[in-house]
């Protein structure tokens, strides 16, 4: 993806949906802690959820933020965390809009996935 030269200066998130569309989420985490300074998941689900989630997934986040909403987590964390820039990769057009209003950028996850090399899962 875009910014894989300049790791200090990019926060990544994923949408537990995103993240479970993907074939190998935990390598997915890795993989962006390449290029990125740092990696969480957010989601609007209970913490004991989200949690049993990653673990099914055996992915491990630098964070995960959740029962806040969208916005409330974005927010979070762009107050957390700074970086030259701030990317969401989602899966729906209500987390695109919230994160462009908060002025992060936002990749659909299919183009995030062509960008950085990673496959997802196969459609049940």
């Amino acid at each position: 993806m875009d910014g894989a030269d300049d790791p200090g200066r990019l926060t990544l998130v994923l949408t537990l949906d995103a993240l479970e569309r993907l074939a190998d989420p935990a390598a997915t985490i890795d993989d962006a802690r390449r290029w990125s300074t740092i990696v969480g998941v957010i989601a609007d689900d209970a913490p004991d959820a989200v949690t049993g989630a990653l673990e099914r997934a055996d992915a491990d986040p630098d964070f995960v933020s959740g029962r806040k909403g969208t916005t409330g987590s974005l927010a979070a964390v762009r107050q957390r965390f700074s970086t030259d820039r701030y990317v969401v990769v989602g899966t729906d057009d209500e987390v695109r809009a919230t994160a462009q209003a908060l002025g992060w950028e936002y990749l659909p996850l299919e183009e995030a996935a062509e960008k950085a090399g990673w496959e997802l899962a196969d459609a049940a």
